[in-house]
């Protein structure tokens, strides 16, 4: 298990730019999926790919407005 800063750190060594991650983003996901990061623990190998398909699943629009602290909308 690792913190939401290490997971975005390997998260985004591992994915290509399109694909990167923000601190915003995971705030989010956090928000909507609290059962996959229990206690603050983030897992590379159970998180990421739940994360992944949850961030695949958003348009810019979703994503920008994420990124600019707007998370009610999504």
């Amino acid at each position: 298990m690792t913190n939401k800063e290490k997971f975005l750190e390997e998260n985004n060594k591992l994915s290509p730019l399109d694909m990167q991650a923000t601190m915003r983003l995971l705030l989010c996901f956090e928000i909507k999926k609290p059962s996959l990061c229990k206690k603050g623990k983030w897992s590379i190998e159970k998180v990421r790919r739940p994360f992944l398909n949850w961030l695949i699943s958003l348009n810019q629009k979703e994503i920008k407005s994420i990124n600019h602290g707007r998370y009610e909308d999504i």
